[in-house]
């Protein structure tokens, strides 16, 4: 009987023991209040098992805030805090402050939330889980604001892309900011991927043909690497991948910074080796918006998605071949004696994709070819073999390779005014403002836009609140493209000369044709002045 008591006793110590250790395990996982990183010091917080990490890490020279997969050698980006925000520099910090709010804190002190503050309340402590789910924690334990519930590019296993909720690409494979393309999870139960930039027809370029199942579907990924539509009651609707268990494997999903959405695995057993299980298409020019306005997508030698542009343009910016391209000649600066621009039709072998045309005719080809020459408003013409004629304007969008069309655009042909080529009239008599007087006049024109930013830069409150109706007063104007002026009016005043964008920068924001990011604080300027 001694014998027994001594190992029931012994057995229950044990137990205790082991409890506390489990606890105290625990609690050394979770983040309290007042814990802080810094970039090149204590830079993340891991999870139990050290697979996953939130914090900082590397962009470009800089750094910025996210989950990511610490247990390999390379650092694969999860999910990105304020992702359209700039990178922040080596003296910045994040701390989950003393509030219980999780901020990070610029070298000069200010504070960005990572968490919007109206989003939830103060948190008692939080959590990097070794699912990938990093978690703010009330007092009780309960979850009040979790990661998985506010997806970036990439689901995890465990995870679910609900109805409504979208995943968005990057800019490339190192930058994290918003991209060109994203999945939804449409309340018609469709999952489907578009372009960024939606015109008033259709651009989805891919789906999952599940429309008619309603808005209770979900994407999910299971820890075999079963990645599956199925509604609340775990009915399946469709597979997308039929999940293969491997032993240490880590699955994750992602639509890649080319459009197309592909399953990952991370063997942990086999070096770490990073496979493709899946992907939505190995047609890199398949994704609609691949290449900007007036250039189409074609593959290179290396499998990676290029961009050509027209013939008779060139490209906006030769650093970033995706950003489109423009016409490589002014027209009023072809002007014959006799008052014309001389023009010719080129011949490509491409197809535009979705812009509305502002003429369809029946014509044969070469009638194609001569309407759109002579009409002064076609810039392209695309003819298909139904002997249909659609006249276009610029830009154009959506721009693919494809042996079924044919598409004239219009160049500028440098013949002189007496060759046998066909030619557009142009006002005659019309005269042109020298250069310098245009200089002079653009500089005065910039001088008084800053002289107004500056006067008036609380636009920089109002735009920081949200709320930038205070600008116009009772005026209707649209509010996106308010927005978009007012960013890069404070984009223009920063007071640190290397982070201002140049002019060419400038007007391609001002056409859309490139993405603006959110301006820092400009209140060190407006202090200075």
């Amino acid at each position: 009987m001694k014998i027994f008591h001594f190992l029931f006793l012994h057995a229950v110590c044990f137990l205790l023991c082991a409890s506390f250790n489990v606890n105290a395990q625990r609690k050394q996982f979770n983040i309290s209040l007042g814990s802080s990183l810094a970039p090149t010091t204590n830079s993340s917080w891991l999870s139990r098992s050290g697979l996953y990490a939130f914090g900082f890490y590397p962009q470009g020279k800089a750094y910025a805030v996210g989950i990511f997969l610490a247990g390999i050698p390379e650092k694969t980006v999860v999910w990105t805090a304020n992702r359209d925000d700039p990178p922040v520099s080596g003296n910045a910090s994040l701390l989950l402050n003393t509030e219980g709010r999780l901020v990070l804190q610029s070298a000069r002190g200010q504070e960005t939330p990572v968490v919007a503050q109206g989003e939830v309340g103060p948190a008692s402590y939080a959590s990097m889980l070794d699912s990938g789910n990093f978690v703010l924690h009330n007092s009780s334990g309960g979850i009040i604001w979790q990661s998985f519930d506010h997806p970036t590019d990439t689901i995890l296993t465990g995870q679910s892309l609900l109805n409504g909720q979208e995943l968005v690409s990057n800019v490339s494979e190192t930058d994290h900011s918003t991209g060109r393309f994203f999945l939804i999870m449409q309340s018609d139960g469709n999952l489907v991927q578009y372009p960024m930039e939606k015109i008033a027809v259709a651009t989805a370029y891919w789906a999952s043909g599940t429309v008619g199942w309603g808005a209770d579907v979900r994407l999910s990924l299971d820890s075999d690497g079963h990645l599956y539509l199925h509604n609340s009651t775990g009915f399946s609707i469709m597979n997308l991948t039929a999940g293969i268990p491997t032993g240490r494997t880590v699955y994750f999903m992602k639509i890649d910074w080319d459009g197309i959405f592909r399953l990952y695995s991370h063997n942990l057993t086999q070096n770490n080796a990073l496979s493709i299980l899946w992907e939505s298409s190995t047609d890199k020019c398949q994704p609609k918006g691949q290449c900007g306005f007036n250039s189409y997508c074609i593959v290179n030698p290396d499998n990676q998605p290029g961009c050509r542009c027209l013939p008779g343009f060139v490209y906006v910016d030769r650093e970033n071949l995706y950003s489109g391209c423009k016409r490589n000649f002014a027209a009023e600066r072809f002007i014959n004696s006799h008052g014309t621009v001389i023009y010719s039709m080129r011949e490509v072998n491409i197809n535009v994709f979705e812009d509305v045309p502002y003429s369809v005719l029946q014509k044969t080809k070469d009638e194609c070819k001569q309407a759109c020459l002579e009409d002064s408003i076609c810039e392209a013409a695309l003819f298909n073999i139904n002997g249909q004629c659609s006249m276009q304007r610029l830009p154009l969008r959506f721009v693919r390779r494809d042996e079924s069309n044919i598409v004239f655009v219009k160049v500028y042909d440098p013949v002189s005014s007496t060759g046998d080529r066909p030619h557009l009239p142009i006002n005659e008599g019309k005269k042109y403002p020298p250069m310098d007087m245009i200089i002079i006049v653009s500089s005065l024109f910039v001088a008084v836009i800053l002289v107004i930013v500056a006067v008036f830069d609380w636009a920089y409150q109002c735009f920081d609140s949200r709320d930038l109706s205070q600008l116009i007063g009772d005026e209707e104007v649209e509010l996106k493209q308010l927005e978009r002026i007012v960013k890069i009016a404070l984009w223009c005043i920063i007071d640190e000369p290397s982070f201002r964008p140049s002019m060419k920068k400038v007007l391609l924001m001002l056409e859309g044709t490139i993405d603006i990011p959110v301006p820092p604080d400009c209140i060190s300027y407006l202090t200075s002045i």
